[in-house]
């Protein structure tokens, strides 16, 4: 779960993440954010790598996103999410559980690939964005830190296509120096989701225990 924590920590602040320091690097991520809300469906694919910060190995897996506004569901091998903008369900393979909760705005923006709006405007500092070459593309690279000295986040870095303003590559690195760095390997947005995909269909998923934490 904390590996999991940490993967959707960066999905949701790699389309959201805004702060007060350089108005340039806000637009940039203000444009990319609102590409997202505008979005009739949005599907990422991504690869998430998980290690110590300095490590030469990494422990990676592949993931789909799937993205309509503030609503998504994520796949992953161990793991499926759904959330309606509301209620969030968590399906948990290996021990076939559904995990039922209606998130905080705190919550979800530790499980979401979209952070609530109001979370991500204030409490980190942005530097200027710089220009740099990230998985072949010309993107700008923006680095940023917690406001505050007891976060467990200790810096985020992210690449935003230049030619497109879609991510291309986020950087999270925690307080005890784990490392979760996501890779955006496909981006496409001609999608129309109907709503009911980001709600948990039991009848798809017969034998699987409901566990509702609300």
């Amino acid at each position: 779960m904390k590996r999991l924590a940490s993967i959707l920590l960066v999905l949701s602040l790699t389309v959201a993440a805004i702060a007060q320091d350089s108005p340039q690097s806000r637009a940039i991520l203000d444009k990319t954010h609102s590409g997202y809300m505008l979005s009739d469906g949005i599907k990422l694919s991504f690869i998430s790598s998980v290690g110590e910060a300095g490590a030469n190995e990494f422990d990676s897996q592949k993931g789909e996103a799937y993205i309509k506004g503030n609503k998504f569901r994520l796949e992953m091998d161990e793991m499926n999410i759904w959330f309606d903008g509301t209620t969030q369900w968590v399906l948990l393979k290996d021990v076939d559980e559904v995990n039922i909760s209606n998130p905080t705005e705190s919550e979800l923006a530790s499980v979401s690939p979209l952070a609530l709006l109001g979370i991500y405007r204030e409490g980190y500092n942005l530097k200027a964005p710089a220009t740099k070459t990230v998985n072949g593309k010309n993107v700008n690279f923006i680095e940023m830190t917690p406001v505050s000295a007891n976060s467990d986040i200790k810096a985020i870095s992210v690449a935003i296509d230049k030619t497109n303003n879609r991510l291309v590559q986020v950087v999270l690195t925690m307080s005890n120096d784990i490392l979760t760095k996501i890779d955006i390997t496909d981006y496409n947005e001609n999608f129309k989701y109907n709503d009911s995909e980001f709600i948990f269909n039991k009848n798809s998923y017969p034998g699987v225990e409901i566990v509702d934490l609300r």
